[in-house]
C-alpha cells in the first residue's frame, strides 16, 4: 500500500533520508519523492532541472502500516500521514496507478513534447501523452503545464515540464 507523509516543504529529502536510516526495509519497503524535470534558461542556454512534483509531501510504500507509524514516532519534521480523521488512508489503486503512469517505477517526470494544432493541444511524445483531459493551462514561456488531477481525496494542482515544438 501507498501512502503519504505530510512534512514542512524543503524538507523532503532529510525526511525522506531519516526514514530510510530509522524505518527498517521489513517494515518499508520504499521512501520516494516524485520529482518531475524543467526547464530554465541562464547563461545563453536551456538547462533541465529536476523540482520537486508535490512539494511537502513524502511516499512510502508498506504493508505494515502499525509498523510504520511506531517508526515515524522518531522522525523529525514529520507533520502528519494524510487519512480522514483519525484514520490512516493508503492511496487508491487508481492513484497508483495514474502516479506510475505519468513518473514510472523511478517517480520522475519528464519532459513532454506537444504541438498545438488548430487551438487544441496535442503531446507527442513524453509522460503526458494521453493524459491531455487534466492539463488546465499551458505557460509556454516557461515551458510548464499545469495539470488538475484527483489525489490524496481532493483535487490538486501540480506542474510538469511541457515544450510546445510547434502551432499551426
Amino acid at each position: 500500500m501507498w501512502y503519504v507523509m505530510q512534512v514542512r516543504t524543503g524538507t523532503e529529502e532529510s525526511v525522506c533520508c531519516q526514514c530510510r536510516n530509522i524505518i527498517s526495509e521489513e517494515i518499508l519497503e520504499r521512501c520516494f519523492i516524485p520529482y518531475y524535470e524543467e526547464k530554465k534558461k541562464y547563461e545563453g542556454k536551456w538547462h533541465t532541472q529536476e523540482k520537486v512534483l508535490f512539494p511537502g509531501y513524502v511516499f512510502m510504500i508498506t504493508e505494515k502500516i502499525e509498523g510504520l507509524c511506531e517508526g515515524l514516532r522518531k522522525v523529525i519534521g514529520l507533520t502528519k500521514l494524510l487519512g480522514t480523521g483519525q484514520e490512516i488512508v493508503p492511496l487508491t489503486s487508481d492513484e497508483q496507478k495514474w502516479l506510475l503512469k505519468i513518473g514510472g517505477e523511478g517517480q520522475k517526470v519528464e519532459m513532454s513534447e506537444g504541438i498545438i494544432d488548430a487551438g487544441d493541444l496535442r503531446i507527442m511524445e513524453g509522460p503526458l501523452a494521453g493524459m491531455e483531459k487534466y492539463i488546465k493551462r499551458i505557460d509556454r514561456h516557461k515551458r510548464k503545464a499545469y495539470l488538475e488531477v484527483e489525489l490524496f481525496g481532493r483535487m490538486v494542482e501540480l506542474q510538469v515540464g511541457l515544450e510546445v515544438v510547434g502551432k499551426s
